[in-house]
């Protein structure tokens, strides 16, 4: 008979915070944890200095011309020379990473307000070639 009250209490116990459908007795849950963002792209240490990449790995390129830091003068067909770095409908600001509206109305990436671009010339991660094309194009430093 004590076994079975026993058993009776320990079992009350247990089910009481479910009989209260969770409320009364034991610790709140925790908050929601916000949502993870990630960098678009990444710093690395070159024999040149320090380089954004995508991450792919691809070198990163700003292009002179791209003063305002709210839009991108490579519209048309200097995107086939120079494929914006894509951001997608919801992507939000994160660090020095903005985002910015393409006249197509595509959004992209900038770092500290200057738009981010990827060359075609570019056949692997870490290559540079974009640079030999114009000098209006320059690989995106962080200190930029």
């Amino acid at each position: 008979m004590f076994r079975c009250l026993i058993a009776a209490a320990a079992i009350a116990l247990s089910t009481a915070p479910a009989l209260a459908n969770g409320h009364g007795g034991g610790d709140a849950p925790p908050p929601p944890k916000p949502e993870a963002t990630t960098a678009p792209a990444k710093v690395v240490i070159t024999k040149q200095g320090p380089k954004l990449v995508d991450l792919k790995g691809m070198t990163l390129y700003t292009y002179e011309r791209d003063t305002t830091g709210k839009t991108s003068n490579c519209n048309g067909k200097c995107t086939e020379s120079w494929v914006p770095l894509a951001a997608t409908a919801d992507a939000k600001a994160i660090g020095d990473f903005t985002v910015i509206s393409r006249n197509d109305g595509s959004r992209m990436w900038a770092y500290r307000y200057r738009p981010l671009y990827t060359s075609p010339a570019d056949k692997a991660p870490g290559d540079a070639n974009g640079t030999a094309t114009t000098l209006q194009w320059r690989v995106a430093r962080p200190e930029n």
